[in-house]
């Protein structure tokens, strides 16, 4: 009898033991993952919002801007410093309707003037939320190199007070090594519950055998190879950064940049035709005959690194031209200089230069990026769609003085009204399929 009460109370508060060690353990495990679940939330929340920043400023802004150097607009690392931005509501005001902004503010009729009479495009689609993540992206972005602004007449921005990217990292690490043990010590826990109770252990199975490692890894691998494969599709065809070796070093640097040639001197067609047009060797020979040699311009480098002879190059162009530098006359045994094509569309899309440098007052900057800051030049634009797309909505339409413009009578008469401020592409077409594929 006595051996019998014993066993009852040993076998009941062995049964309470393991209820309460069960509940610790589930409101350890449930803790643990709630808060890890939190956390990872929270950071990637921040992530994300770094990411969306960085990637609408080279979608809306990278066209006519960099951080660190004047483009088509101001550099605008360190904006905040410089006038009426550091107050957001007016920086959305101003990103919302430049023009009617403008009016009003003597600090961007100050940019108006110094950039030529342009203004900044109007980008109504953006919300509050996106412009506060592209100004916080451009606040916080690292100077290229680790060093200042390349730009020595733009502000150098602050830098940010902390980075905690290093803390969360460190801080998700400690929670991963917490999780671990709890795990370990929960089975540990459990496998002695179940020998005390007599339970036979089960034989583990190898991880390469686990059904739910096996299926978790192929999930994995689908996500990256559908993401892969999705990437390299939209991808094809396109060559963004392409920056092919010429037969023949040429800096637009020094050409376009410091001598400041004007782009159509040598691209005829840009403003004539559907074709900009490479220039023939007589073009280059025009101003060759008399330069024959590179001695009063900046040291010039390839891609790679390596130091470009400009003398040299000079008289790679002779032999092309077949130019006696001696008898100063030509010998009749020229030939073509087979340059390397860098920007191409498919054969199924039109665009026409002229329409877009005559008729739409686009500069060359907003398609090639900063080209009279490129030595060798390499493809700015990505030229796909979606981006052709984006600049028909957002650019306006020069209606003054601009007969190609006179049929639209409603939307002069809409401007004049005061009914709009301004027109674009989109507005007039300039999202009709049959306008770019036909």
């Amino acid at each position: 009898m006595v051996a019998y009460f014993c066993s009852e109370r040993d076998t009941t508060t062995s049964h309470k033991l393991l209820d309460i060690m069960s509940y610790h353990r589930s409101t350890v495990k449930s803790f643990f993952s709630g808060l890890a679940i939190v956390f990872a939330l929270s950071f990637l929340s921040i992530s994300v919002n770094a990411q969306e920043g960085k990637a609408i400023f080279n979608q809306k802004c990278a066209t006519c801007h960099s951080l660190d150097k004047k483009l088509v607009g101001p550099a605008l690392r360190g904006m905040e410093e410089r006038g009426p931005w550091g107050d957001r509501k007016k920086l959305y005001a101003w990103i919302h309707n430049p023009a009617g902004f403008i009016a009003n503010d003597p600090y961007t009729q100050g940019l108006k003037n110094e950039y030529n009479g342009v203004v900044m495009t109007a980008f109504a689609d953006l919300t509050e939320a996106q412009i506060d993540a592209i100004a916080d992206y451009i606040k916080n972005a690292p100077p290229p190199g680790g060093g200042g602004p390349t730009n020595p007449d733009t502000p150098v921005a602050k830098a940010p007070e902390s980075d905690n990217t290093l803390l969360f990292g460190v801080l998700t690490l400690i929670l991963a090594v917490i999780a671990l043990t709890l795990l370990q010590v929960n089975a540990n826990l459990k496998k002695m519950s179940d020998d005390k109770e007599g339970v036979p252990a089960a034989e583990p199975v190898p991880f390469y055998r686990n059904k739910l490692y096996i299926a978790l890894a192929i999930i994995a691998l689908f996500v990256v190879g559908g993401y892969a494969t999705i990437q390299g599709a939209v991808g094809l065809g396109r060559q963004q950064n392409y920056e092919p070796e010429q037969p023949i070093y040429y800096s637009h640097k020094v050409h376009a940049g410091i001598n400041q040639i004007s782009c159509l001197y040598c691209h005829t067609g840009a403003q004539e035709g559907k074709q900009a047009t490479i220039p023939s060797v007589n073009v280059c020979m025009n101003c060759h005959m008399a330069i024959n040699e590179y001695t009063k311009g900046p040291e010039l480098y390839r891609a790679d690194g390596s130091v470009v002879n400009g003398t040299a190059e000079i008289k790679k162009l002779y032999e092309y031209a077949g130019w006696d530098e001696g008898k100063q006359q030509y010998t009749g045994k020229g030939k073509p200089i087979e340059w390397v094509r860098i920007h191409n569309l498919p054969d199924h899309v039109y665009f026409n230069h002229s329409q877009h440098v005559v008729v739409g007052q686009q500069q060359c900057q907003t398609c090639h990026g900063s080209i009279t800051e490129m030595d060798e030049v390499k493809q700015f634009s990505d030229l796909s769609m979606g981006w052709c797309v984006n600049c028909h909505r957002e650019t306006k339409v020069q209606f003054n003085n601009n007969k190609f413009y006179s049929i639209y009578e409603k939307f002069h008469e809409d401007i004049r009204n005061k009914k709009i401020d301004s027109v674009t592409v989109e507005m007039i077409g300039g999202l009709e399929c049959q306008k770019c594929h036909y």
